[in-house]
């Protein structure tokens, strides 16, 4: 099982993001997704930038995926990803398609990664996409363990399985931006906000209680979605590799406790107590349960409930 770094889902200062991946380039992570998924306003990287960071990354031993934009909104971002797709076409990297505007350019032409975006929730649509091209495919954030274990079952021959197991869970997008909406700004003149929020802007309920956070066009959950006591689940059922969502804190240690528990150099046990007070709010992994998403199930409810007796 292999472990990947998602692509950047905040709007972070080009030095940051500099820096950011200088870092993950030492750690053990063995693929990294690039590039702008959210929003095309969000230019401190250009994608010839995207492309510098890539080749770096590349010359430091890992596999390199280009991931597209999930809502396409304009004509520049149309021209954007057949530049990303004819790229590919010429062998330089691997796209990991959210749209099906980006499937279609890149079927049957090169093997390609179908993001979670692309909602296959069955045999029938996976087999489907596995005969347009797809070698890998993320499930989608509300699948479970039981309904992914039907999917394995039945998987084309080579296909490869990837798990969103770390991180704040993307659920939606919308064409309205809800950053400049909290700042009483239009969209087509939001001044950035986002860029004063490197882990999105949080909101709680009246009661005080994290409830969402708000990513530009994007809404995540508030709780970080955290499968590191299921690594040895996703093992026995075929997951191929595992995924990891950056953050603005810690993501190099919070790879190296993955990596720690997927090599046994440490139990899940301890290294989820090292991973506790890295996150930026507490843990669910309901989905993974076929439960509500902000729920905490299984061992890691366990866990908690202890170090909080």
């Amino acid at each position: 099982m292999k472990l990947s770094l998602g692509p950047l889902l905040y709007y972070w200062p080009r030095d940051a993001v500099l820096r950011f991946y200088e870092a993950i380039a030492k750690t053990p992570v063995d693929t990294v997704y690039l590039g702008e998924t959210v929003c095309s306003r969000r230019r401190e990287l250009r994608l010839a930038d995207w492309l510098n960071v890539a080749a770096t990354l590349k010359e430091a031993g890992k596999e390199v995926v280009l991931s597209t934009q999930v809502l396409i909104e304009s004509g520049s971002d149309v021209t954007t990803l057949h530049k990303i797709a004819e790229m590919s076409v010429h062998g330089d990297f691997m796209v990991e398609a959210n749209d099906m505007g980006a499937v279609h350019c890149l079927e049957g032409k090169v093997p390609f990664v179908a993001g979670p975006h692309l909602n296959i929730y069955n045999l029938p649509t996976l087999q489907w996409m596995a005969a347009l091209g797809i070698k890998r495919w993320v499930i989608p954030m509300e699948m479970g363990r039981d309904d992914l274990k039907l999917l394995q079952a039945g998987r084309p021959v080579g296909l490869e399985t990837e798990v969103f197991a770390y991180g704040r869970m993307p659920l939606a997008f919308s064409a309205r931006c809800f950053t400049a909406r909290h700042y009483n700004l239009p969209k087509d003149d939001c001044q950035f906000r986002c860029i004063d929020h490197a882990d999105g802007l949080q909101m709680r309920t009246r009661e005080g209680e994290e409830f969402l956070v708000l990513n530009g066009i994007q809404t995540q959950s508030a709780r970080v979605y955290n499968l590191l006591l299921e690594i040895d689940a996703m093992c026995e059922i075929g997951v191929d590799v595992v995924r990891i969502s950056p953050q603005s804190q810690h993501t190099p240690e919070i790879i190296d406790l993955f990596h720690d528990v997927m090599t046994q150099k440490t139990s899940a046990d301890a290294a989820m107590q090292a991973l506790t007070p890295l996150m930026p709010e507490q843990a669910c992994n309901g989905y993974w349960y076929g439960k509500p998403g902000l729920e905490l199930c299984g061992d890691a409810a366990l866990q908690r409930a202890a170090q909080t007796q």
